[in-house]
């Protein structure tokens, strides 16, 4: 398959500052798509965090969990889950802390307490709503992605107690858990291996740490112009800002519209 692909991040890139789709990224996208060019998205959130941007944006194929649940075309084709034993081993640990987690499988969120400070600060930050609450959400239903509410000072009793995983802070409160290995990049060459399209015909943009293996490892990785110097560092090209008409800027720089 000779198939151009681009993947879009959603947080600092698809939206803006004020959480927002902006109309020039809308109208972008739906140029990609008129043109044959396949745009899906690869995210830290879990699928029904996004589902009212896929819906606006007719995406049907997406990288979630940081690479951890992978769609194509509404199908899915990659699904890596977390062991259930770990997450109730984490829980604890988190527990006798004050602090605590949630879980997210391909269909829900769920959050091991109700009305945590912790949890209502972070996802108030995203203009998120707070997770249903079920603090057992791990015995029952697979989870490929957990989320820690910690004052970042503390992570490192996590890195400590549970060398496994890998910890993307996305708030001062607030960090993605994942197995060590996972990534973006690791969801998207799943894709790529199962429709046999070739990574130097995909582009990327993203904003995040957590990008950072996605805009290294597709042919060209796009870099936001809210991002940090060090996302920057390893991408191809930087466009403006999220606030700032970035993803048509950026398209409009590599010539796909």
């Amino acid at each position: 398959m000779n198939e151009t692909i681009v993947f879009f991040d959603i947080d600092g890139t698809l939206l803006d500052e004020r959480n927002r789709l902006p109309q020039t990224t809308k109208q972008a996208i739906g140029l990609l798509q008129r043109s044959g060019i396949r745009t899906a998205i690869a995210t830290g959130r879990t699928p029904s965090q996004f589902e009212w941007i896929r819906e606006e944006l007719n995406i049907d194929t997406y990288v979630s969990a940081n690479g951890q649940y992978v769609v194509y075309e509404g199908r899915e084709i990659y699904a890596q889950r977390l062991p259930p034993d770990r997450l109730r081993d984490m829980c604890e640990f988190a527990e006798e802390r004050g602090h605590c987690l949630a879980f997210s499988s391909h269909a829900m969120l769920c959050a091991s307490h109700a009305a945590h400070p912790l949890i209502d600060a972070s996802f108030g930050a995203l203009s998120l709503e707070y997770p249903p609450v079920d603090p057992l959400f791990y015995t029952h239903s697979p989870v490929y992605q957990a989320y820690l509410f910690c004052p970042v000072e503390e992570e490192p009793l996590y890195t400590a107690r549970f060398p496994e995983y890998r910890y993307h802070r996305w708030h001062r409160l607030a960090a993605d858990v994942m197995p060590a290995g996972g990534s973006k990049a690791v969801g998207i060459q799943k894709l790529l291996e199962a429709v046999g399209a070739a990574p130097a015909q995909c582009y990327a943009f993203g904003d995040g740490l957590n990008d950072k293996e996605m805009l290294a490892w597709v042919g060209t990785g796009i870099a936001m112009g809210n991002a940090s110097d060090e996302v920057k560092a390893v991408a191809d090209r930087v466009t403006a800002t999220s606030s700032e008409d970035g993803i048509w800027h950026g398209l409009k720089q590599v010539g796909l519209i």
